[in-house]
């Protein structure tokens, strides 16, 4: 876990490690969650990056005969 520090503006800067894993870049959207207790920032993704993200899933299954 890294630590950074909220500048007078409320601002912090996201550890270069963190950025590059998340592949983050600058000008890039981000969602702020607050949940118990904690802030979560969330990246926002461009749609055409979850190409392919259900290639290969199982879609087999039974359907609701209402649902045909």
């Amino acid at each position: 876990m890294q630590a950074v520090t909220v500048s007078p503006k409320y601002q912090v800067v996201i550890p270069r490690p963190i950025r590059d894993n998340l592949r983050l870049r600058p000008g890039q959207r981000m969602q702020v969650v607050e949940y118990e207790g904690r802030i979560e920032l969330v990246p926002e993704r461009d749609i055409t990056e979850l190409r392919g993200l259900l290639q290969g899933a199982d879609i087999s299954f039974d359907r609701e005969v209402d649902r045909l």
